[in-house]
């Protein structure tokens, strides 16, 4: 009993440190992935502010234009790699997260969402078929009562049509 509360307790540790250094490489990896993203946006401003004003002093008419481009070009450059960063980051946030929860015994929420969605949707197709099968049966009456007159011309039939509320 003894050796197996120490196997789950040094599994439990060392769950706990693959977890621990998990989070700790997402953290650096994700600071590593800024610092080389603003190191490439500088280095792309750079090139394009070198290159504005070598055209700005052969063109000065277009300068102020090209300086314009190449100023929204590197935004743009900056924004996209920004924009992956968050991705990347968020993702490993959100995984260390659910980790750290399983390591904790926390189970996930329901999915309520999706739960309440399916039960719209059975609610609507069960209505469906309810109309479709009383129209049917309606229709199924309304055959018969006319056979009823065609098979016997001599009886007297009363159609008594139905109203829905």
């Amino acid at each position: 009993m003894l050796s197996r509360k120490n196997t789950a307790e040094r599994t439990a540790a060392q769950a706990w440190d693959y977890l621990s250094s998990a989070m700790t490489g997402a953290g650096e990896s994700a600071k590593d992935a800024g610092k080389h993203t603003a190191d490439l946006a500088s280095a792309k401003a750079a090139v394009a502010a070198a290159t504005a004003t070598k055209l700005a002093d052969k063109a000065s008419k277009q300068s102020g234009k090209l300086a314009g481009k190449a100023g929204k070009q590197s935004g743009k450059l900056a924004d996209k790699a920004a924009a992956k960063l968050a991705a990347v980051s968020d993702e490993a946030y959100e995984r260390a997260n659910l980790a750290a929860n399983a390591l904790a015994g926390r189970k996930p929420g329901l999915p309520w969402g999706l739960l309440v969605g399916v039960g719209l949707l059975g609610v609507a197709l069960g209505w469906a078929a309810a109309t479709t099968a009383r129209a049917a049966l309606e229709r199924q009456a309304e055959n018969e009562q006319l056979e009823l007159a065609e098979s016997e011309p001599d009886a007297v039939v009363v159609v008594t049509p139905t109203y829905d509320n």
